[in-house]
């Protein structure tokens, strides 16, 4: 089955075609269907995020289509920057920058010991099968903020988010996909498929 792939992230749209082609789909970008579109994130939640962007595809391409909403929520910081990852450094001048939005994370978390810079990733999925037609769901991986950068594997947050065997940027994308909260969310997303037929 094709599925347009709700996302202008390069990033993002490398882990949804690796960890969803093996289960059948064919993956295309929502650049190739209708380029330029920029659907505005401002939900409340991941999942709201998720499915705005989801549905607003699907309305343009009538084609079944998956978004994903992620982000990083730091205990220490009260969730933070939760659905505002992407833009966390925003405030500070800088447009979607990672450097700039990891240095930010560094900063607030500036003396804190290992066991108080706990964290993780969420992520929500929404696939669009047809009008009115959603599966939904979200995943987790739990870890630490790591006192600098590790890695350059990955993207956005990957080099300070530090699982068992180091932090995201330092491991492979296929051991990231095992355990990331991507990767559990579209395993969750499969059974979900697989309990409908």
């Amino acid at each position: 089955m094709k599925v347009i792939a709700a996302t202008r992230n390069a990033h993002k749209l490398t882990e949804l075609s690796r960890i969803l082609e093996p289960m059948g789909y064919q993956v295309v970008s929502q650049e190739e269907v209708c380029p330029g579109i920029e659907v505005e994130e401002d939900g409340t939640t991941f999942l709201e995020n998720a499915r705005k962007k989801a549905v607003e595809i699907f309305r343009r391409t009538g084609l079944p289509t998956i978004a994903d909403d992620s982000g990083l929520c730091v205990d220490a910081l009260d969730g933070a920057p939760g659905v505002y990852s992407a833009r966390y450094a925003d405030d500070e001048g800088f447009s979607h920058n990672d450097k700039a939005n990891n240095r930010k994370i560094l900063r607030k978390l500036e003396g804190l010991p290992i066991e108080k810079r706990t964290a993780r990733f969420v992520s929500a999925i929404s696939f669009v099968l047809g009008e009115g037609d959603l599966v939904e769901c979200q995943g987790t991986c739990e870890g630490h903020i790591a006192f600098e950068e590790q890695g350059d594997n990955g993207f956005g947050y990957d080099p300070l988010f530090l699982v068992e065997g180091g932090s995201f940027a330092t491991i492979s994308g296929e051991e990231k996909d095992r355990i990331s909260h991507r990767g559990n969310a579209l395993r969750k997303l499969r059974e979900l498929l697989f309990a409908r037929q």
